[in-house]
């Protein structure tokens, strides 16, 4: 039954999955299992059936360095609800998280921490040798730039320790932190809006501090030539590129018209060169410039002149260094000592220490991780947040040309260059609203979701929100007063189709075989009908899973098992009122290669319920491998004529429900 001249996507012969990474300070909340981890895991777990489980990789790990963690651990011991090091502090998140990743069932070859143990090792020596590279290939710049400093404590400020408005003009994020806003818009300290200082709740200071920066400003062209290739070539997600692309701007400062008292002119004449767009209908004018330098210039006479001002989105140069004490300590060039790496680089390439890590625990050589990064039968594919998209489709990808020594005006064979590739989800809302850790709403805890529904549940769940499209909200009815309550639960309704449907389709298979062929499956062609119907189910399945669009796999499933199972009671019921043996043998047959197909498409989704299947089938684990996704049942029996299904008690659930959905 081998499938022929049929267009069907092309996967690579390896892979790397990746799915962001947790801060050390907090365990898991829904949005990080929800809105990443399930949909990577599904992807890594359907490569490995795919392509071969030897030929995956799927690496996380706890982001442990950054000023977050640094303060939450602080405030912990000046409570005195903490006493051990940070170090025992982030080991403690770090075990709660590996914990819950778990008992979700994500298949990670390695769920590291980039400050601990072995990872942290590799991690520190991969830093120094990018770092180097770097610096050797000129792709770096020593800035002397405004850093906030409170002289109440008399410490330099680095992060989340400064909270203000970000700077951007549209944003609607609802905090802005020392040099990133929540949504992940970049910008310079001195631009900041109104800053606090989380330390002593005042104004802070800026004074003058020198760090290593990339010249990310200078790669605009090149990443503009690369959204045109995706444009043109891949499946990257159309609202990423659009993203990407409104950092590519040119340099703009937006400027209220009612300021200026109608003296236009005498702005313009003090700034340098630009292009001035007038729209009377609109309550800002917009000014453009040439350069970075000159936008900043311009911002320096607007400051003088007391005027309120937006900037708008653009590149800037990436900070890579800081000088907070946890963290990995930078190489000494050119008298800069005492750094130590920001904590976004650094976490951009941890995967990639992952992966080494990875490679030397299962005793191959860990410098074979750039086969696996690099080599052209091989893909990155990189789970994040749309919050994140400014670090991996922009700072991320242009940081990773230049260590292929790429310069910004360099002419980039596109086609040549496997730079990974990015599967950003929106975000995952709790009853309607955005909730974090740092906002006002807080999310529930991914462990706690399990006191109600199994994970299977969960992973179908999320896997149905659509998140490729556009950000929803999670509404578990047991989160709800009970008056507010209406309907069922919707998080149940697409693991109702396993635990309810398909799981009665798969019993009823296994009772009717016990009751009336003594436990052994019929032997018999399977109709063409169902030949078909599968068929078109597996082919449509595979191309929603190649462009990641998970919410329509599920649509798929549902739409695959229901005719299954429509199918069976009715012509079961034939059957059974006719008492016509041969109609219930064609149905088994049909059925069982129906269950066969959807077990291999759900196993990425419900490995524990599958595998239940598989080992009451009496069938190897080739049943998962797609080198056999036409064929029927018999192929993965090691011995046809004498094979019996194990006996399924009464009562017994393949897929189950959570206990408390019984009270």
């Amino acid at each position: 039954m081998k499938e022929k001249n049929i267009k069907r996507p092309i996967f690579p012969k390896k892979a790397v999955i990746t799915a962001g990474m947790p801060y050390g300070n907090k365990e898991l909340h829904f949005g990080h299992v929800g809105g990443v981890f399930i949909h990577a895991d599904t992807y890594a777990r359907f490569l490995r059936d795919r392509i071969g489980k030897d030929n995956v990789i799927f690496v996380s790990g706890t982001d442990c360095y950054g000023s977050p963690i640094s303060a939450n651990y602080r405030k912990l011991v000046e409570e005195g609800t903490f006493t051990g090091s940070i170090e025992d502090y982030v080991r403690q998140n770090h075990d709660k998280q590996k914990s819950v990743l778990d008992e979700y069932e994500m298949s990670l070859n390695l769920y590291a921490a980039s400050g601990l143990d072995r990872a942290a090792e590799i991690h520190k020596e991969v830093s120094e040798e990018i770092f180097n590279e770097l610096y050797e290939g000129g792709f770096l710049e020593k800035l002397s730039t405004p850093q906030f400093y409170d002289p109440d404590f008399k410490v330099l400020l680095n992060g989340r320790q400064v909270v203000g408005k970000c700077p951007i003009e549209g944003c609607q994020s609802d905090k802005g932190y020392a040099d990133e806003c929540s949504l992940g818009h970049m910008y310079m300290p001195s631009e900041l809006i109104d800053p606090k200082s989380t330390l002593s709740g005042k104004k802070p200071e800026l004074v003058e501090v020198t760090n290593w920066y990339f010249k990310l400003d200078e790669y605009k062209d090149a990443l503009q030539n690369q959204v045109d290739d995706l444009k043109r070539n891949s499946n990257a997600r159309k609202y990423l590129l659009k993203t990407i692309e409104e950092f590519l701007k040119e340099p703009i400062i937006y400027v209220k018209r009612k300021q200026l008292d109608g003296d236009v002119e005498g702005l313009v004449k003090k700034l340098p060169k630009h292009t001035l767009i007038d729209e009377p209908k609109k309550p800002s004018l917009t000014f453009i410039f040439e350069s970075l330098a000159d936008r900043d210039k311009a911002r320096e006479v607007m400051e003088e002149m007391g005027l309120h001002f937006r900037t708008g989105k653009t590149l800037v140069p990436f900070r890579l260094t800081g000088n907070i004490d946890w963290g990995i300590k930078v190489p000494e060039k050119e008298g800069l000592d005492e750094l130590t790496f920001w904590v976004w680089p650094e976490s951009l390439w941890a995967p990639i220490s992952f992966t080494r890590a990875y490679l030397e625990s299962i005793g191959k050589n860990s410098e074979d991780w750039t086969n696996w990064w690099q080599g052209e039968d091989s893909k990155v594919y990189q789970f994040i947040g749309e919050d994140n998209i400014y670090f991996y489709g922009i700072a991320e990808m242009a940081v990773f040309l230049a260590l292929q020594g790429k310069e910004s005006q360099d002419e980039i064979n596109w086609a040549t260059m496997n730079l990974p590739h990015l599967i950003p989800n929106n975000h995952v809302l709790f009853m309607d609203k955005k909730a974090s850790s740092s906002s006002d709403i807080k999310p529930p805890m991914a462990k706690e979701l399990l006191d109600h529904y199994t994970p299977e549940q969960l992973r179908m769940h999320f896997l149905s929100l659509g998140l490729a499209k556009k950000s929803v909200s999670f509404m578990p009815q047991v989160y709800m007063p009970e008056e507010e309550r209406q309907g069922p639960d919707t998080v149940l309704k697409d693991g109702n189709l396993l635990t309810n449907v398909f799981n009665r389709l798969v019993r009823s298979c296994f009772y009717t075989t016990q009751k009336h062929f003594d436990s052994k499956i019929p032997e018999g062609e399977v109709s063409e009908e169902f030949i078909s119907l599968s068929k078109d189910s597996v082919l449509e399945y595979e191309r929603h899973m190649f462009n990641h669009d998970f919410h329509r796999i599920i649509y798929v499933l549902d739409s695959f098992i229901r005719k299954l199972n429509k199918y069976w009671v009715n012509q079961m019921k034939k059957a059974d009122t006719d008492e016509n043996d041969e109609l219930r043998k064609q149905v088994l047959i049909d059925s069982f290669y129906g269950v066969r197909t959807a077990l291999t498409l759900i196993h990425p989704i419900a490995p524990s319920s599958c595998e239940m299947v598989r080992e009451y089938l009496q069938v190897n684990e080739n049943l998962w491998d797609w080198e056999y996704i036409f064929e029927p049942l018999s192929t993965f029996m090691d011995n046809a004529s004498d094979h019996e299904i194990k006996f399924l008690e009464p009562r017994i659930d393949f897929f189950k429900k959570h206990e408390s959905q019984f009270k």
